[in-house]
């Protein structure tokens, strides 16, 4: 179930969403230092992550899924999102150097379909970073954080899911070692337990953050995959009721 957009914008106005938001930047921005004339694409609730972008990449889009909703981002300046269906994405083939999904894996109903789709945005030499909740840390166990909902990851199960799904995983890292807490005494000492939890504890970090590569040579099942898409659709096109009765009329006649 999809996370409501409020309740994510809500979350990273407080004093704990905004040090959430500083800590995965910062390692989101050490694994790609730099995106100079590439297109960016967030998928789900990114913006907090991408405005360190817009200074360097040549495009950054914001996509927020139709089950999620959408709000305006940035914060005074021309809208850079898009309100989509994640199964359906409206960006043509390979349009994408950069794909950050954020806030939409754990909550996906679809997650193969989506896979696909993100597969297909993505250009043959692209990256996409994967930022998950992490099953044995803390944070997916409070449902006050946007990262307490759905479905969390350990680092074996967010491996296979990319491979199954044409993805090659490259590297993996962890962060938010705090404790997802309001207390000022925490939050002002993070940076601190950020270097000692990737030393030393870094199992029961709060959020996975995995980079992967697309697979070239796994292009023959996207295809596959679109007529299956096609076929699901059918039942609701048939259910219609001027469509029924042609169909009935139709069928009158053989069964005569």
């Amino acid at each position: 179930m999809w996370i409501d957009i409020v309740d994510l914008r809500d979350f990273y106005a407080t004093d704990l969403g905004r040090v959430t938001r500083r800590m995965v930047r910062r390692k989101i921005r050490a694994i790609w230092p730099d995106v100079s004339g590439q297109n960016v694409l967030g998928l789900g609730y990114a913006g907090p992550y991408l405005q360190s972008f817009q200074s360097e990449a040549q495009r950054v889009v914001s996509a927020m899924p139709a089950g999620q909703g959408v709000l305006h981002w940035p914060d005074e300046a021309p809208n850079l999102t898009a309100l989509v269906d994640e199964l359906e994405l409206p960006f043509a083939d390979l349009s994408m150097d950069r794909v950050i999904l954020v806030h939409a894996l754990e909550c996906a109903e679809q997650v193969r379909p989506m896979m696909r789709e993100i597969w297909r945005v993505l250009a043959g030499s692209g990256r996409l970073m994967v930022i998950a909740p992490n099953r044995r840390g803390l944070w997916a166990r409070f449902e006050k954080t946007p990262f307490g909902h759905g479905l969390p990851y350990s680092k074996g199960q967010l491996t296979r899911l990319l491979r199954d799904n044409m993805f090659t995983p490259i590297d993996s890292h962890r962060a938010l070692y705090m404790p997802p807490v309001q207390s000022r005494m925490i939050l002002s000492a993070a940076p601190a337990l950020e270097n000692i939890g990737s030393r030393f504890f870094s199992t029961f970090a709060g959020v996975i953050v995995m980079e992967a590569t697309k697979q070239i040579y796994a292009g023959q099942p996207l295809v596959e995959r679109k007529q299956r898409h096609r076929i699901v659709m059918l039942p609701q096109q048939s259910q219609r009721a001027p469509t029924t009765k042609k169909l009935i009329h139709r069928q009158d006649p053989e069964q005569n």
